[in-house]
């Protein structure tokens, strides 16, 4: 309990209705971890009117280059000057004090909300969060974790390697990878709701169950296992390619490294799922 007094666990909130099963789940995440002895945050993204596009409004004074307007450079130079907006400055805040930080929302278009999206793109500025120089496992937020919380419309099987909305493993790569291993995030394996909206009373309290007993060892679960920088040249001369001898030892392996590494291999199953076993 005193451990967990010293650590905050994040919230970021996507959905525009108190009454949804979204919610729900962020109020059982805030009771048991608030029970656990957690400092809980919640960033409630709607209820908050958190701006989605990224634009010149983020920087406080001039411009750097007023005739093209870069929002990558020029976002890095306010953070490094103290010029982001307000509301840019109080989310890094949070991220800065979290331990964890949990994603709660949705599944849209097979990606996270517009406004979730908007919070990636302002909040996740060059510097603050990334640098060619520390991403991935060697990323500015290595010592923290990440995770994604979410409902779904489809039902298990259509996101199966065989149903029709294809692999969900290959739907999840852009965020958890892409996102939030590339900012040097550990992240934990998802917390799929699936569709909640067509399930009886029962299997939705039920899967809330299952959410809160989760919760209780979250913070001793084992990150996803993603490909290491060492795998790679790290350099423009070197096109940021995986090592030949990295390639060589992938010859006689069954599956791809990772579900984007795949080396034209199968992809190894459930890679964007679930962590490696506690004994591996």
């Amino acid at each position: 309990m005193c451990v967990a007094a010293t650590k905050t666990v994040l919230i970021v909130f996507a959905h525009q209705s108190p009454g949804s099963f979204n919610a729900a789940v962020r109020d059982v995440a805030v009771q048991e971890l608030e029970q656990q002895g957690f400092r809980v945050l919640v960033s409630d993204l709607y209820a908050m009117k958190f701006r989605a596009d990224a634009t010149r409004d983020d920087i406080i004074g001039e411009l750097k280059n007023p005739e093209l307007f870069q929002y990558g450079d020029e976002t890095m130079s306010a953070w490094r000057e103290d010029r982001l907006s307000d509301d840019i400055v109080a989310e890094q805040r949070k991220v800065a004090e979290a331990n964890l930080i949990i994603f709660q929302f949705p599944l849209y278009w097979f990606s996270v909300p517009a406004i979730l999206k908007g919070w990636f793109d302002r909040v996740l500025t060059q510097g603050f969060a990334f640098s060619l120089e520390n991403m991935y496992d060697e990323g500015v937020f290595k010592d923290k974790k990440a995770m994604l919380s979410f409902s779904t419309g489809a039902i298990q099987t259509m996101f199966q390697p065989d149903g029709i909305n294809g692999d969900i493993n290959v739907t999840l790569w852009p965020i958890q990878n892409g996102t939030l291993h590339f900012c040097g995030f550990q992240v934990l394996a998802p917390q799929i709701f699936w569709c909640p909206a067509h399930s009886t009373p029962d299997a939705r309290t039920a899967m809330l169950d299952g959410w809160r007993a989760r919760l209780e060892g979250l913070m001793r679960e084992k990150p996803l296992t993603f490909a290491h920088c060492e795998l790679f040249n790290i350099s423009f001369q070197g096109g940021f390619l995986m090592r030949p001898e990295v390639k060589r030892q992938q010859e006689s392996e069954p599956f791809g490294l990772t579900t984007g590494h795949h080396l034209g291999k199968p992809l190894p199953p459930d890679n964007q799922l679930k962590a490696p076993s506690m004994e591996n």
